[in-house]
């Protein structure tokens, strides 16, 4: 037949028509469903598990030269003989406690908000078959997003006020959002099969 039309070349293989990126997208948007919370909770648990590890690898030499610290100060009181204010929170201590700090936020940015940017998972997430989606693009936030999320989630954790952000998706509607989600327009979805 090609000698026919006068092409001597070989002939092209077909090719599936390329995926309308409209309907990809509605099919993902369809097919979210927020995570089971007993999934997110395991996840959240090995997320915290490897922050809390590399956390106490910075804190615990830290926190024993903090006791040590400490304890030089009330000994010094009691040899003055004098009643004396000793303050558990100076200069000294204080550093140590921003680098404990430091530590927490800044391995927390690279093991949370980085992977959760770039794949929409860390790895408890992974482990777990959950990922992290934009609500409205059903892919994985943008870094910032990503970022305010962590941190919105970080921050009040450490203040001790985060539980209430994280029990929050328990009432929440429809996409079972914790504060940290709210703030960088997220939920944690169920990963279809095919990921």
């Amino acid at each position: 037949m090609h000698r026919l039309a006068g092409d001597d070349g070989p002939a092209a293989p077909w090719k599936p028509p390329v995926d309308d990126v409209f309907q990809a997208a509605a099919r993902r948007h369809s097919a979210a469903r927020p995570a089971a919370l007993g999934r997110r909770l395991v996840a959240r648990a090995v997320d915290t598990a490897v922050l809390a590890t590399v956390t106490a690898v910075a804190a615990v030499p830290l926190g024993t030269k903090a006791i040590d610290h400490i304890n030089g100060k009330i000994d010094a009181a009691e040899r003055s003989g004098q009643t004396v204010t000793v303050w558990l929170l100076d200069g000294t201590t204080a550093g140590y406690l921003g680098v404990c700090l430091a530590v927490l936020f800044l391995f927390g940015v690279v093991y949370d908000a980085l992977p959760t940017a770039r794949w929409g998972r860390t790895l408890g997430k992974k482990l777990c078959g959950i990922e992290v989606r934009d609500i409205e693009g059903h892919e994985p936030p943008a870094f910032g997003a990503a970022l305010r999320r962590w941190l919105v989630y970080s921050v009040p954790g450490v203040l001790g006020v985060g539980v209430v952000g994280v029990v929050w998706c328990l009432f929440d509607r429809p996409w079972r959002q914790c504060w940290h989600d709210k703030a960088a327009h997220t939920f944690v979805a169920a990963r279809p099969p095919s990921a």
